[in-house]
């Protein structure tokens, strides 16, 4: 297939500075829960992005000194030369596949708490910290800045001795000690860095200047900045100060990397924002500066990238979630294959694995965080070892998965979906409301299977023990999902609730199918803490019914913490008049009340309630695999050499996990038993760093 013409102009090579990118696609910098402690599966990981056709592949935030320890959270980590061989690492996969490599240090100032190495943070000024700990920074005195601005050289340094084309200035996301002098609310200093703009803009020109002349020679010098925060007047706006920084210091660096302030508002989901979001707030930018500028917008469309670069709005298209959805994304476009590429669902569930400090994963790419560890390839797949055919029993998203690797592999696949269309849970909540692109996690993998000649689908096809034996299939999966509980038993209870029973009482399945409660008022029991209780309310709200949502957490969807939503949705169910009441159990309902507990005092009250939805726990629907391994005696002679359950049949989880599960039972068909999952260790030895396995 060859590349459509339309496209070419997302291919034209761009100089950077003293470097030139190969084409304007450009991994931005994004964290992956991994940062220093697993330098072999984060080089792997970037390496990836390049072979994938990125021209410029960005590092996470990396800190510079250990004033800017970030712990918790797994960072990249520069203090000294110790950490220079493991961010060598990443460079050099990064430039084996031809792309630019590029590292964003920084200093957190008073965003961390130095939980690590127990050192006191420092800003700009005295504040608490801008995170929820009882920790408050100091504000710097003149040496304390031109320390900051020796480590901030030194670092540099260090990034240019690691291999690193573009090093970065970092001003944007709350996170940075650069930002933080620009914003009014955090400087209240009275000396030659605070006050007036130029005052406060006055540390950002120095780091830049800084930065170039340490490493100007080979290095671009790129600055990553805020065009809004997104809270008015008492923040950094497009139209006001965010415009005249950019006009000051406008030919300064070698690139601009702009987005807006902070995280939540720049990784919005797609329940909250659509591709080219950001648009409105920093289409001003290119207007201001000859140097090439790259931002941010959740791009998964190639008519969009073309669009912004002929419209002047970028020079970059620049990407996080799109190229961890799909590492190839680039090459998909340049090869003309546009409808292989796995579009990003914008459901942050790899926002999560930084705030978990866990290995960056991804609904859409199962493979995203296991390149090293488990050696897979987002792209390619070993062949089968073995004849036989395989069976899926179940078209949810971990069925379609395993369906689609088996076939990749090379395997006589088989479908079997019991109901009419395929999708399962993904099919099924992504009509409700804001979740319409988690589509593409059912599309994208059927639209591939439609094409592959050892694939066949059975719809309506609801099968039995016997149907399976009769198969004949060599390795069968169980992906026939789960269902909500309608008990009440959860996390908040481990026992079923006195008159959850009843016909007033509802599951997310009941209303998903279309079967929404009919009168008012309604309360939302929500023991689940992730989207579904808040949406759910949603919905209800949406078809004129008064809606109370009860919760034993402090607040709405309490997980979403970990997926930037939290307040989103927190300020959706507020204007949308929904009532919350939070710190509450349900511990009956009967007689048009539920009977509520709270978990602050134990007082019992009651709340009127015409009707129930329960959104508790999800039990696994096993009963297939339950009457197979009934009759295992006879697997053998019906050529079974395995049945095994996958996805929410095996443990009910995320749609992420359920993806995941599914391609891991299809990478390891035929192949031996998977020891140990494999590890770092690593250690400093002779100013190198040894990973042992």
């Amino acid at each position: 297939m060859t590349r459509d013409p339309r496209y070419d102009i997302l291919f034209e090579p761009v100089r950077i500075g003293p470097v030139t990118a190969r084409n304007r696609f450009y991994q931005v910098p994004h964290c992956t829960g991994m940062g220093w402690t697993q330098p072999e599966a984060l080089a792997r990981l970037r390496g990836i992005k390049a072979e994938g056709g990125w021209a410029v592949v960005a590092t996470e935030e990396t800190e510079i000194h250990p004033t800017a320890d970030c712990e918790p959270f797994h960072e990249g980590r520069l203090w000294d030369d110790r950490d220079v061989p493991a961010m060598a690492l990443m460079a050099d996969a990064v430039h084996e596949h031809g792309a630019l490599a590029a590292i964003e240090i920084m200093h957190h100032g008073g965003s961390v708490a130095n939980w690590g190495t127990r050192l006191a943070p420092m800003a700009p000024s005295h504040r608490p910290i801008i995170y929820n700990y009882p920790v408050q920074a100091r504000a710097m005195d003149k040496q304390d800045i031109r320390d900051l601005r020796k480590w901030h050289r030194d670092a540099a340094i260090r990034s240019k001795k690691a291999g690193f084309d573009i090093v970065y200035v970092y001003a944007t996301h709350d996170l940075s000690i650069a930002q933080q002098f620009l914003q009014r609310r955090r400087n209240d200093r009275i000396d030659e860095y605070g006050g007036s703009l130029e005052n406060r803009a006055r540390l950002l020109r120095e780091l830049i200047e800084d930065t170039k002349e340490a490493v100007g020679d080979r290095c671009a010098v790129a600055v990553r900045f805020a065009a809004d925060e997104l809270i008015g007047e008492a923040g950094l706006t497009y139209d006001g100060e965010s415009r005249d920084v950019i006009e000051m210091l406008a030919e300064l660096p070698d690139l601009w990397d702009i987005n807006i302030s902070n995280w939540p508002n720049d990784s919005q989901t797609s329940r909250f924002a659509k591709e080219g979001f950001q648009e409105e707030y920093t289409s001003f930018v290119k207007q201001l500066t000859s140097k090439p500028v790259v931002g941010v917008g959740r791009f998964t469309s190639p008519d969009t990238m073309v669009s912004q670069v002929r419209r002047g709005v970028l020079d970059f298209i620049g990407a996080a979630r799109p190229s961890i959805a799909d590492p190839f994304l680039p090459k998909k476009i340049e090869e003309g294959r546009i409808d292989e590429i796995r579009e990003c669902i914008g459901c942050n569930i790899c926002v999560s694995s930084d705030y978990t400090s866990t290995n960056l994963r991804c609904t859409q790419n199962p493979t995203m965080g296991e390149e090293w560890r488990r050696g897979w390839h987002p792209e390619i797949i070993p062949p089968r070892k073995s004849e036989g055919s395989v069976l899926v029993v179940g078209a949810g998203p971990a069925g379609l998965e395993a369906a689609l690797s088996a076939a990749r592999r090379g395997y006589e696949v088989h479908l079997a979906e019991a109901g009419s269309e395929l999708g399962g849970r993904v099919s099924r909540e992504s009509r409700l409301p804001g979740l319409s692109e988690w589509a593409r996690v059912r599309d994208w993998r059927v639209t591939q299977m439609a094409r592959m000649e050892n694939v066949s689908i059975y719809r309506d096809s609801a099968l039995e023990a016997e149907h399976v034996l009769e198969f004949g299939a060599r390795h069968v999966a169980i992906a026939t999902g789960s269902a909500w509980r309608r008990d009440g038993i959860g996390r908040d209870s481990g026992y079923p609730v006195p008159g959850f029973d009843g016909p007033a009482v509802f599951t997310p399945d009941d209303l998903m199918s279309g079967r929404v409660p009919d009168e008012g008022p309604v309360i939302i029991w929500d023991d689940d803490h992730y989207y579904m209780g808040g949406i759910l309310a949603e919905l209800c709200r949406a078809a004129g019914l008064e809606v109370t949502l009860v919760t034993p957490a402090a607040i709405v969807s309490a997980w979403t913490a970990n997926t930037l939503e939290s307040l989103p949705i927190a300020k959706r169910i507020a204007r949308l008049g929904i009532a919350v009441v939070p710190y509450t159990s349900v511990a009956g309902y009967s007689g048009g009340k539920v009977q509520l507990v709270s978990g602050l005092t134990g007082a019992e009250t009651h709340l009127p309630a015409a009707s129930l939805v329960t959104v508790t726990a999800r039990l696994p629907a096993d009963e297939l695999h339950s009457d197979l391994d009934l009759v295992r005696d006879r697997w053998e002679s019906a050529g079974i050499a395995s049945i095994t359950r996958i996805g929410d049949c095996w443990a009910p989880s995320t749609i992420q996990q359920a993806v995941y599960t599914g391609h891991k039972w299809a990478r390891g068909l035929d192949e031996p038993p998977e020891g140990l999952i494999p590890r770092e260790l690593p250690m400093i030895e002779s100013g190198r760093v040894k990973v042992a396995l």
